[in-house]
């Protein structure tokens, strides 16, 4: 490959990106779009709509922080590629939050509850690979986030396990109320500064 600047490397990899967490994002508008058109046809479960929600914000906020890729001075395919799969792993959790058909469960909470080994176990792994990908990013940029971030991943890896475990309607909620929460501290930190 000729020598190209990160920041060509970076608008060229974005345009990929970009569709798969488009993808993600129609996947919960439509799905969104679906219970506003047919609301009896499935019956409702709040905590998979709140984990609905947080997952629109989760992308919002995730194509957000890959600008800062745009200072990544040197790239590599394995770094290509890692973007990739973590672009792929969050529209695996849109797609399980709203399934081509609930036509063998009892609605949302019987799907939710089936596939919240995947769906948790795969939202532990986007944790894990938002490790590597704030890494990639650069020291200064890690450290940005400081005392937080190093409380953030051991919780949210903990609550994962224990949302696979326990399949308690109100653990499932406050699980899915925790983590909308934290996201729009986000949204309201996020609302006036700069990236």
């Amino acid at each position: 490959m000729d020598a190209a600047t990160g920041a060509q490397l970076f608008t060229h990899l974005r345009i990929l990106m970009g569709t798969v967490v488009g993808l993600a994002i129609a996947r919960l508008l439509l799905g969104f779009a679906g219970i506003i058109q047919h609301p009896d046809r499935s019956r409702l479960y709040l905590p998979h709509l709140i984990w609905a929600a947080a997952m629109m914000l989760t992308l919002v906020h995730f194509w957000w922080w890959e600008f800062a890729l745009i200072h990544v001075p040197v790239w590599t395919f394995g770094v290509f590629l890692f973007l990739i799969a973590y672009c792929t792993t969050l529209f695996l959790l849109c797609a399980l939050l709203f399934p081509d058909n609930l036509a063998e469960y009892d609605g949302y909470e019987g799907f939710f509850l089936s596939r919240r080994a995947w769906f948790y176990g795969l939202y532990a792994l986007t944790i894990v690979l938002d490790i590597f990908d704030t890494a990639i990013k650069g020291p200064n940029y890690f450290a940005g986030f400081g005392v937080e971030y190093m409380i953030e991943v051991p919780v949210g890896l903990l609550l994962c396990g224990a949302a696979i475990l326990i399949r308690n309607r109100y653990f499932q909620l406050a699980v899915a109320v925790i983590q909308i929460a934290y996201q729009l501290s986000w949204v309201v930190r996020l609302f006036y500064n700069p990236l």
